[in-house]
C-alpha cells in the first residue's frame, strides 16, 4: 500500500484546509485510515481515523468539533476537513493505513505511512 499526503499549506486562524491521502496498491487489504500529526520537538500525536470499510471515526479531543474525516472509497481518498484552525494545529501532518487494526490509535499499529504535508496557523 503506498499512500500519497497533499492539502497542506498557510492559513490564517480561523481557516480551513483540506488534507487528501490517496491510497494505492493492495488498498483491499486497509482496515483502518489515520491522520496523525507531528509538530517541531513534539512527538507524533493521534489526530483522526476512519474505518475504511464501515466508515466509522474518531477524533482526538483536541480536534473534536473542529475536524471532520471522511472516505471515498470509489478514489481510495480519505480526507480531513480542518475548520476553525488554531496556531496550535501547526504541525505536519501524516496520513497512514492499518491492515491489522480497525480502532488504532497508536502510530505504532500502523504499518503504511505517507510522505506528511505541512500546515501552517499564522496568528
Amino acid at each position: 500500500v503506498q499512500l500519497q499526503a497533499s492539502g497542506g499549506g498557510l492559513v490564517q486562524a480561523g481557516g480551513s484546509l483540506r488534507l487528501s491521502c490517496a491510497a494505492s496498491g493492495r488498498t483491499f487489504t486497509i482496515n483502518s485510515v489515520g491522520w496523525f500529526r507531528q509538530a517541531p520537538g513534539k512527538d507524533r500525536e493521534f489526530v483522526s481515523r476512519i474505518n475504511w470499510r464501515a466508515g466509522s471515526t474518531y477524533y482526538a479531543d483536541s480536534v473534536k468539533g473542529r475536524f471532520t474525516i471522511s472516505r471515498d472509497n470509489a478514489k481510495n481518498t480519505v480526507y480531513l476537513q480542518m475548520n476553525s484552525l488554531k496556531p496550535e494545529d501547526t504541525a505536519i501532518y501524516y496520513c497512514a493505513a492499518s491492515s491489522g487494526y480497525i480502532y488504532a490509535i497508536e502510530p505504532r499499529s500502523y504499518e503504511y505511512w505517507g510522505q506528511g504535508t505541512q500546515v501552517t496557523v499564522s496568528s
